[in-house]
């Protein structure tokens, strides 16, 4: 990512920890594509925690989907799971071919330039509620473009 790009998933990204836990979650590079189904779109985007305990993201919703759900993919195929664990001291990646978002029964097409609000629940921090850019169809991240 360049600089600039960063900086502005920085300042996108949400914050926030809780009094009950060690963990001290950040959220950034959170990306949507412009989806090219009408209902249904995927999401990606990473949660770091610089705390010494771990934690768990249980649930993802958003008011711009009937249901946000988490998937991972193993070996190719995918598998819808109900939480994904944060690491102490790591990340939690969600990225394309890989773990992923998927916000089903959309209200409208998100399309290029909009955001996406979306609330993070844990199971020892806060909630998160984060801005999601929506980005071009084949947007890279690893390009920027």
């Amino acid at each position: 990512m360049t600089g600039a790009a960063v900086a502005t998933a920085l300042a996108l990204a949400g914050c926030g920890s809780s009094g009950s836990s060690d963990a001290q979650l950040s959220v950034g590079a959170s990306y949507m594509p412009q989806p090219v189904s009408a209902d249904m779109a995927a999401g990606f985007l990473t949660i770091t925690n610089k705390g010494g305990t771990k934690d768990e993201l249980t649930s993802v919703t958003s008011d711009s989907a009937g249901e946000v759900t988490m998937h991972e993919t193993d070996g190719g195929a995918m598998e819808e799971v109900n939480s994904f664990e944060v690491p102490a001291h790591g990340q939690l990646v969600f990225k394309s071919g890989g773990n992923h978002l998927m916000f089903e029964n959309l209200k409208h097409r998100p399309e290029q330039g909009d955001t996406i609000t979306l609330k993070l629940k844990f199971a020892k921090s806060g909630p998160l509620t984060i801005e999601m850019p929506v980005k071009s169809a084949t947007y890279n991240p690893s390009t920027g473009h």
